[in-house]
């Protein structure tokens, strides 16, 4: 199986909008990155920008994977860390070697950024992604909190 990487950039609509299929169909969550889908503009600009990072995985420009990353510039230091904020292979090319690679591929981009580290966030059921983050990187056990943008009248 013969498969290429590519960094996405600010013309590779159609490769984001098969990414974000991607993720929904092995997420589970097919209205989550389906249904309110952001327009060309909003996309292009997000693509196109120094923060966000996507590599999509494809055999012939069809996506079989792909992750998105954000670049955290940091303030205590002149350096940034890079946030894999989703990333997912199609079930049929699981277990290839496709996500190291892709991850591999970030690294290689964090570097040339003057990033630091990489970081990771799985939930504690998702024992795929736990085994395939504790291959390649040491496990920290922190606390995850949402804060809700409502106003809370509790404390009012």
């Amino acid at each position: 199986m013969e498969y290429q990487l590519k960094k996405l950039g600010a013309d590779d609509l159609d490769l984001m909008d098969s990414l974000l299929d991607c993720f929904g169909e092995a997420f589970e969550e097919p209205d989550t990155y389906g249904k309110f889908r952001p327009d060309a503009d909003y996309m292009r600009e997000l693509l196109g920008s120094n923060m966000f990072i996507s590599i999509v995985a494809h055999i012939n420009s069809k996506v079989i994977g792909g992750l998105a990353a954000y670049e955290l510039k940091k303030f205590e230091q002149k350096r940034s860390e890079i946030y894999i904020y989703d990333l997912a292979v199609a079930t049929k090319y699981r277990r290839k070697g496709i996500a190291t690679a892709l991850i591999r591929d970030l690294k290689s981009i964090a570097k040339a950024r003057g990033a630091w580290v990489v970081f990771v966030q799985a939930d504690y059921v998702d024992h795929p992604a736990i085994n395939l983050y504790t291959k390649l990187g040491f496990k920290e056990e922190v606390l995850h909190f949402d804060i809700p943008l409502e106003t809370d009248q509790s404390n009012a």
